[in-house]
């Protein structure tokens, strides 16, 4: 007789799998499920069979995170971490006492701020100066699109008046034209180019620090949208494959190279290398990632149409494309018949459509391939364009925690929307109903990874409990979808995207048994109390990775 390893039951079992049908137990073996019953699985209880009984609580696939960033979470939260903080002056606070507590090492480095605590989304080298002296410091904020510089590290990078914006980003400047502070997108790299660079150990640090987090909120899997250099990070690669080589990458890992917007066609042959040298164990770096604009609070984000003024009018300002669409339409049919895969980043309307148009092109030279592209972040989605995901392909990875009001949203993005664009943003109800695939991510370290309160604000548009930056209505009520939608795309649709769905995503017979334990049924309670679920524990192959408190 064949006993179990592991057997959980006593509580519903949500598998994901194309009916999302419910069990009642799960039985696993050398690390994959070999049954999955209606009923409890004693025929396959034996002496040494760990029984996890549910009480009520629900099993379900691990989560996987279609677009995250864990070595820099990880690396933020070893530095000095204000992602846990919401104003101005907690800001200076906590960086004004991880200065006295860290007087070694010749920069302050930290970040995690957010853009709505300052008055235009735009910190001052000022406000910094006093609390870090002499020494440069340099914040990016929680989005990644911009950094907090003090003035020491003005100096350092010689900005100033006569310094010109960089042609994918912009200097922040007063009336007179003196740099004030903020650096927008390429503009960082005249300062984070200059950063001391962190040594492998540090990063391998951070990778750690990172999963445990992430496998905290019961994330088993993930893409890791930037592997490569950029920011002020370093290239993550080295350090998955370390830690897949010893053993200590217990999550699977996709990881996305970095596409060199300063470059063009030119650098696919060492991308090509790089998807060779970045294999290894649970981790496979065989995805292309393509930032093509910014974002719409520092009006980076590429539109069809201009921003407004806040007043009104059209300003003379439609964000930026970093990559030339002529570019992009001949690197991704380039890129799609070697088999990558392209994760696009994109924010803006015009930004979707250019990268539509570029998986089009694609089709149109290569025919249709299994290489299942991505667009990230889908604010500002065209409604010409929603069906387009559908007929190309394209899965929507959504960012679901930023469909709601807050004071981002409400002061630096709706007024310089204008209608009918404010209405257009995080289309997810028109894109289910279109039919097409929806995976879902976090993009930690820019928002909580936290599976459960992104879930949340995709049922209820609303933000979920502990997240919420004051009291708001349903932000596109209209654009709501369903629990078990949400669900599957954090676990079947995120697998399909990273290509693990042939043995992740669902509970099913023959699968890796990465499960995760919550606290309760989140089916049995109202919908406004989503987000308040909690993850009790988190398997990858049976083998317990994260057990909460007390369990």
């Amino acid at each position: 007789m064949t006993y179990a390893d592991l057997v959980f039951t006593g509580g519903p079992v949500f598998t994901a799998n194309s009916v999302r049908s419910r069990a009642g137990s799960v039985a696993v073996k050398d690390g994959r499920i070999i049954a999955v019953m209606p009923g409890d699985a004693a025929d396959l209880v034996g002496p040494r069979t760990e029984i996890v009984d549910l009480k009520g609580r629900m099993l379900l696939p691990g989560f996987q995170d279609a677009h995250v960033h864990p070595v820099w979470g990880g690396l933020d939260m070893l530095r000095c971490d204000l992602a846990a903080y919401g104003t101005a002056p907690e800001y200076l606070d906590a960086i004004g006492m991880y200065v006295a507590a860290h007087p070694e090492g010749e920069w302050v480095l930290g970040g995690g701020w957010q853009m709505s605590a300052f008055p235009g989304g735009t910190p001052t080298a000022a406000a910094l100066d006093a609390v870090t002296g002499d020494r440069p410091a340099f914040f990016p904020n929680r989005d990644g699109h911009g950094a907090w510089v003090n003035s020491a590290a003005l100096r350092l990078a010689g900005i100033d008046r006569s310094t010109p914006d960089p042609p994918d980003g912009r200097i922040e400047r007063d009336a007179a034209g003196i740099p004030t502070g903020t650096l927008h997108e390429g503009a960082m790299g005249l300062v984070n180019r200059l950063l001391p660079e962190e040594s492998p150990e540090r990063l391998t640090e951070a990778l750690l620090v990172g999963q445990r987090y992430l496998h905290s909120f019961g994330i088993t899997a993930w893409q890791d949208a930037i592997v490569g250099s950029y920011g002020d990070a370093g290239d993550p690669g080295p350090a998955y494959l370390r830690a897949a080589a010893d053993g200590t990458l217990t999550a699977r890992v996709v990881g996305a190279i970095w596409w060199d917007r300063g470059a063009g066609l030119e650098q696919i042959p060492s991308i090509l290398e790089r998807r060779e040298q970045y294999r290894g164990g649970r981790f496979a770096a065989t995805s292309v990632k393509v930032m093509q604009d910014g974002v719409a609070e520092n009006f980076t984000a590429a539109m069809l149409e201009p921003y407004g003024d806040g007043h009104g009018h059209f300003t003379d300002n439609s964000g930026i494309s970093f990559v030339d669409p002529a570019v992009l339409n001949e690197a991704v049919p380039i890129l799609d018949a070697a088999g990558f895969q392209v994760h696009f980043h994109a924010i803006g309307d015009r930004a979707v459509r250019e990268c539509l148009d570029a998986v089009e092109h694609a089709i149109a030279r290569n025919g249709r391939r299994d290489n299942r592209h991505h667009i990230a972040h889908i604010q500002v989605v065209h409604p010409d364009d929603i069906a387009r995901f559908r007929d190309l392909g394209v899965a929507a990875n959504m960012q679901t925690l930023w469909a709601a009001l807050e004071p981002q949203m409400v002061d630096l993005t709706l007024p310089f929307l204008g209608s009918p664009r404010d209405a257009w943003q995080y289309p997810f109800g028109d894109l289910l109903r279109a039919g097409a695939v929806l995976a879902a991510g976090s993009d930690w370290s820019v928002s909580t990874p936290d599976p459960l309160a992104a879930i949340h604000v995709a049922v209820n548009r609303i933000a979920a409990p502990g997240h919420e930056e004051g009291e708001y209505d349903a932000f596109l009520p209209e654009q709501a979808i369903d629990l078990a939608t949400s669900l599957t795309a954090y676990t079947a649709g995120s697998a399909w995207v990273n290509h693990l769905d042939d043995t992740t995503g669902t509970i099913e017979a023959g699968k890796y048994a990465d499960l995760v334990v919550l606290d309760r049924d989140p089916f049995a309670g109202p919908a406004d109390e989503i987000g308040g679920a909690r993850v009790l524990q988190t398997f990858v192959e049976g083998e317990r990775v994260y057990a909460a408190p007390g369990v």
